[in-house]
């Protein structure tokens, strides 16, 4: 399996930012997709994940109305919409693969993303 992440770059406060996780290597039936996130000096933590097989997401408190994740599975791709960013928002995003009964197994390289005041 194989994750590569996309799409972060240097956004304004309030401003939006899509990025793109796409998977290779396998079908993902069954998988749970994540983002994730990890900010300097901070330990990493989740934003959201999507079930492969049912679109079902969970969002983390702090993104719940900002934040939506959706898979093109015509593509193999995972998207983060990030709508209202904020300065806190700043962090290196990871795209992670949980294989049925397994842990987050796969993970993208990262992308950096720069929310300006």
């Amino acid at each position: 399996v194989q994750l590569q992440a996309s799409g972060g770059g240097l956004v304004q406060a309030g401003g939006s930012l899509r990025l793109s996780c796409a998977a290779s290597g396998r079908t993902f039936n069954g998988y749970l997709m994540g983002w994730f996130r990890q900010a300097p000096g901070k330990e990493r933590e989740i934003v959201g994940r999507i079930s492969w097989s049912s679109g079902s997401t969970y969002y983390a408190n702090f993104v719940k109305g900002r934040f939506t994740i959706s898979l093109d599975k015509s593509e193999n791709t995972m998207y983060l919409q990030m709508n209202s960013l904020k300065p806190e928002d700043t962090a290196v995003y990871y795209c992670a693969a949980m294989p049925p009964g397994s842990a987050y197994d796969y993970w993208g390289q990262g992308t950096l993303v720069t929310v300006s005041s």
